[in-house]
């Protein structure tokens, strides 16, 4: 089974805030003998997802460059959709697999306004540190 057009979904309501984390990793197309033809077909990325609660893996095309985000930077999807696909299997039965994947990862927007860091970076474990612009800081002590 496979749906053509993936299940296109609502990036705010299904991931709410992401937060960049990794390229997890770079997939290859593979030939008929299922070994790597070094043809780049498309890179992995981990992100913090606050709706869903965990860190999901995100899979971009290989024409859209390289992300390298700052640990932590706030990100958005560009037209992100679920794909499919789904195995036979012995006695009737069958395995699906679901993917998520989207045309880009960007910057969100307003993040350039503030940085955050994270536990581990900065504070006590479980708190997040919110650092605003020094420009900002100034004009609230005039």
């Amino acid at each position: 089974m496979r749906l053509p057009e993936g299940i296109v979904v609502d990036a705010k309501k299904t991931f709410g805030e992401l937060k960049f984390a990794a390229m997890r990793r770079e997939n290859f197309v593979q030939d008929a003998d299922g070994k790597s033809t070094g043809e780049l077909k498309g890179r992995t990325y981990d992100l913090r997802c606050k709706a869903q609660g965990m860190t999901i893996q995100v899979t971009l095309p290989a024409e859209v460059e390289e992300k390298k985000f700052e640990y932590g930077a706030r990100v958005e999807l560009v037209e992100p959709y679920i794909d499919t696909i789904a195995t036979a299997t012995f006695g009737g039965r069958a395995n699906a697999g679901w993917y998520i994947k989207a045309k880009d990862i960007v910057e969100a927007s307003g993040a350039g306004a503030e940085q955050t860091s994270t536990a581990g970076q900065a504070g006590k474990a479980g708190q997040t540190n919110t650092v605003k612009p020094q420009a900002e800081q100034a004009a609230k002590k005039s």
